[in-house]
């Protein structure tokens, strides 16, 4: 059972953690959809394989999977080597591509309620809806967040384009039952230690396509934002790019002003950062974990080129001299460490565009067209470090980004993954997890 808390994190206490802060797990989701992962889509499985294999090494993966390929998914999960079944968690939900950084929930700890974890669940329209979003229906998408926290009992905060104020100080919740139909069927396959065979729990309750009655505050529009385009440091500051969060196609009704005061409400922060762009192509309207990223406090990475030829010289550019006079929400300078993009830029080929099947209302690719290839978007697990890998001529500058973000991290294993495949769907490892702080479900 879950709760809707009418509140805000911000008045209850809540904020968000930094991901590089301790997890009790991961969120992905299996990938499907043709348009993102091909028609033949065995490279795109091998790499979300290998980082499942690494998160479940560490932590806990809760892998979202449809109905459909349910079956597939734990054919693929039991043929893993190397490692424990009993971190893998699978829960029928079903989305329309597997971008769970964006659909997923985001978690808010409170620091008075030791290790409490609460969820916000934001609006998601493709990022862009009918304005400039990438695919024509994302209403399955748009309900991932909330069906996790029912499912798994989370509760959660709904937010809203201009958050209403509770009619008292006491914090008002609406109880929710998990649904059982084939959207919410919750399956864990912990194997058992001297088998191959999968054991199934499911929880049940009353309705799973549906959110139940909603508070009257609900009437308002949804707040939104994807959780590529925050980057938390855990102490009070949100970093994002006026790119994205300003653009036409999110929140058109709401003034700067009013988008930064709704990032402090749900996210629990006191400053934001608004840097001015993202990586050259980004189909996001370019999201800040793609081009900058939180590896401690006051201190960040931030993807860069030498190359003044380079489109990506300009952009990056724009953020460093922002970084000069910038301080985070405790006053402090930032300290900027710049993490080189690939040396050659990596271009759909002719074989990529032919595995494609794009639906009606999607957005298409092009053969010769250029991806927003950046190093910047790893992603913290418990003691180590994904970081995507792009082969070929990119050979050395991906054992570049590998001993940088070693020398700044010698604490965590950094770990290589190849990340074309994943590239080629639209992201890469950030955009396809989202973090669970440690937390008990308060």
């Amino acid at each position: 059972m879950s709760e809707i808390i009418t509140s805000t994190p911000k008045k209850d206490g809540y904020m968000m953690p930094a991901e590089f802060w301790a997890h009790d797990g991961t969120i992905m989701i299996y990938p499907t959809r043709p348009g993102s992962w091909g028609k033949e889509r065995s490279a795109a499985l091998s790499a979300f394989a290998e980082i499942f294999r690494e998160i479940a090494r560490r932590e806990n993966l809760y892998l979202l999977v449809d109905a459909a390929h349910m079956d597939e998914a734990k054919e693929l999960i039991a043929g893993l080597p190397d490692i424990q079944q009993s971190r893998i968690h699978i829960l029928q939900i079903e989305s329309d591509d597997a971008w769970a950084r964006d659909v997923g929930p985001i978690f808010v700890t409170a620091s008075h309620y030791p290790k409490s974890l609460r969820a916000v669940k934001f609006g998601f329209n493709a990022w862009g809806g009918e304005y400039d979003g990438l695919y024509k229906s994302w209403e399955r998408d748009d309900k991932v967040a909330a069906t996790f926290c029912n499912m798994m009992g989370i509760d959660y905060y709904e937010a809203l384009a201009r958050p209403q104020p509770a009619e008292d100080n006491d914090c008002t919740a609406i109880s929710i039952n998990a649904a059982a139909d084939n959207d919410c069927t919750a399956i864990s396959t912990n194997a058992a230690p001297d088998n191959d065979s999968t054991a199934i729990s499911t929880n049940t309750a009353t309705d799973n396509d549906s959110t139940p009655d909603q508070p009257p505050a609900t009437s308002i529009l949804p707040f939104i934002l994807e959780g590529g385009s925050i980057n938390c440091d855990g102490e009070g500051t949100v970093m994002v790019t006026e790119s994205c969060l300003l653009s036409r196609g999110r929140n058109p009704n709401l003034t700067k002003a009013e988008i930064e005061e709704n990032l402090k409400t749900y996210l629990g922060a006191e400053k934001v950062l608004w840097l001015p762009r993202g990586i050259y192509g980004d189909e996001t309207n370019e999201h800040v974990d793609n081009v900058c990223a939180f590896i401690g406090p006051a201190e960040v990475v931030l993807a860069w080129t030498d190359n003044t030829g380079d489109p990506q010289y300009e952009l990056s550019r724009a953020d460093l001299e922002f970084f000069e006079s910038a301080t985070d929400a405790k006053g402090r300078r930032i300290k900027v460490h710049k993490l080189p993009i690939p040396d050659h830029p990596v271009l759909v080929t002719g074989k990529d565009l032919a595995n494609y099947e794009f639906e009606e209302g999607e957005d298409q690719r092009s053969e010769g067209e250029r991806l927003a290839a950046s190093y910047v978007n790893f992603y913290f697990i418990n003691g180590a470090a994904l970081v995507p890998q792009f082969g070929g001529d990119n050979s050395e500058s991906d054992a570049r980004a590998l001993s940088i973000l070693k020398k700044l991290m010698p604490d965590r294993e950094i770990i290589g993954i190849d990340a074309r495949a994943i590239l080629l769907g639209g992201g890469n490892i950030h955009c396809i997890t989202q973090q669970i702080p440690l937390g008990r479900y308060a």
